[in-house]
């Protein structure tokens, strides 16, 4: 089939290692039950929702050069419009069959997609752009192991359907100079299930609960301790850390602070330097009482029903456990600070930068002074 027929580009080595591991760390501190079985997403708006509007800071110039590359390769000789971005990812038993972005009436303004490759094994960084149409049907194998992450955006010629200017009127509420500490979704968004109708209610486990565990991290609720709160309200609270029979007394605001700050942590650990350890940050990590073991047990029969699937679901190779074994609560205890530092950061870019989004209505690079 010659390329005229089917209009399509790849391009090797289009993100850096640096960019692809941002991206994975926001994911893996942010994601909801996606639209298929066995994969979750991460979208943007989806991050303003939860109050962590700073991480869209990463997408902007991955985004910026994507549409320019689109519109180069392809010849636009009109203004394209990003539609959507998201993180998706894909486990083990998830696939889709054989279609093209624009197979549904809804979809119909879709032109051009950017994500991974589809006809030869996908490599971190690589970039697949394509028309959405019918000229370029393709397909997701299914998983067998592991997570596939992709960034996936789908651009228009409709100014209708531009994701930036709803973007930007959820971002108008964004003032505040503070760390953002993210708010999480209602439960059932993380609420994972192998049946795709969510029949079994007895069968799944809580996304965020899941990954922390894989990094060898147990939750202990504060207001598990009162018997009278709802279990589906015990991750919306204060909540502290827990792994090996010892507990870290520093308090996170619920589940997706911890989840956040353990994620930059496991990014970030072999930049961060625990050689010199304060006693005061040791001070933080304390045995485990009984009554402690029995709140973070009675936790986990919620949420992590079956660790198993956990593990299958997501998969974790011997390299993943010895990570898992290297991370531990003091080092947690010193993430805190630098989490909060690289959130700052973005956070002034994002300020900084929405006056000139809101001029323009666009979501682009802001060049500082």
């Amino acid at each position: 089939m010659s390329e005229k027929e089917h209009p399509r580009l790849i391009l090797h080595n289009f993100l850096s290692p640096a960019e692809c591991k941002e991206l994975e760390f926001i994911h893996k501190s942010s994601s909801t039950i996606g639209y298929r079985p066995n994969v979750f997403s991460t979208t943007l708006s989806h991050l303003i929702a939860t109050n962590s509007p700073h991480l869209i800071i990463p997408f902007v110039s991955i985004r910026e050069r994507l549409k320019e590359k689109i519109e180069e390769t392809f010849g636009c000789e009109y203004e394209l419009f990003i539609e959507f971005t998201g993180l998706i990812s894909w486990c083990k038993g998830a696939s889709i069959g054989w279609h093209s972005d624009d197979n549904r009436s809804y979809l119909k303004q879709r032109d051009f997609a950017s994500g991974e490759p589809v006809t030869v094994a996908p490599s971190a960084g690589d970039v697949i752009m394509y028309t959405a149409d019918d000229r370029n049907i393709h397909s997701v194998d299914e998983v067998t192991d592991g997570e596939r992450l992709t960034l996936a955006l789908w651009f228009s010629r409709d100014s209708s359907h531009e994701e930036d200017s709803k973007l930007l009127s959820r971002l108008s509420q964004c003032t505040s100079h503070e760390v953002c500490l993210p708010l999480p979704a209602s439960t059932n968004m993380y609420w994972f299930c192998p049946h795709q109708d969510g029949s079994n209610q007895n069968i799944g486990f809580d996304v965020c609960v899941a990954r922390l565990h894989l990094l060898g991290f147990d939750v202990h609720s504060l207001q598990g301790e009162d018997h009278s709160t709802d279990a589906s309200e015990q991750l919306m609270g204060p909540l502290q850390l827990a792994k090996g029979g010892k507990l870290l007394t520093r308090k996170f605001a619920n589940i997706l602070h911890a989840l956040q700050v353990v994620q930059f942590y496991h990014w970030k650990a072999s930049e961060l330097v625990t050689s010199n350890v304060e006693n005061d940050t040791l001070e933080e990590v304390k045995a485990m009482s009984h009554s402690q073991l029995e709140t973070i047990n009675a936790l986990k029969s919620v949420f992590l029903l079956d660790e198993n699937l956990v593990a299958t679901t997501f998969g974790y190779s011997c390299s993943g456990e010895d990570r898992k074994d290297s991370l531990d609560l003091t080092g947690i205890a010193l993430a805190v600070t630098s989490w909060e530092e690289y959130s700052c950061k973005l956070l002034k870019e994002l300020l900084s930068s929405l006056p000139q989004w809101k001029t323009y209505q666009t979501i682009h690079k802001v060049e500082s002074d």
